[in-house]
């Protein structure tokens, strides 16, 4: 019933330009589109040109949305290429990350983690994604 079907994973911040950062300078992705002040929000779209995926950041004018509320929130990006996954580990400490243990040591195996600026975590895997 999905099949085909676009995935944006939408969520807030309270500092919107360090998650944009975050994500686009660090990681990679690109910034897809953008909005200010509708009705209240302003937001960022970033992913890849293309994919089916993309993450919307939004701040809410005037409001705190806080922190991830664990350490275990991720989202988890799968590298299998080696040299793929060191240049993406590389871009994220060039611009001042350093990983993070993760909360399940599972994810520590053949990945990295890294912290966005609101507590939610992201690893980089390097291994192909399976059932």
């Amino acid at each position: 019933m999905l099949q085909g079907k676009v995935l944006r994973v939408a969520r807030p911040t309270d500092c919107l330009d360090l998650v944009v950062r975050f994500y686009t300078e660090g990681l990679g992705l690109q910034i897809l589109t953008r909005f200010e002040n509708h009705e209240g929000f302003d937001g960022v779209m970033v992913g890849m040109p293309g994919e089916s995926y993309h993450f919307e950041f939004t701040h809410h004018r005037g409001h705190t949305v806080g922190r991830a509320p664990t350490r275990d929130n991720l989202t988890v990006f799968y590298l299998p290429n080696q040299e793929e996954w060191q240049q993406a580990v590389e871009r994220m400490k060039a611009i001042g990350c350093e990983p993070v243990p993760s909360y399940n040591s599972y994810w520590d195996k053949d990945g990295v983690t890294f912290e966005d600026p609101d507590g939610y975590r992201v690893v980089l895997q390097n291994a192909e994604w399976s059932l």
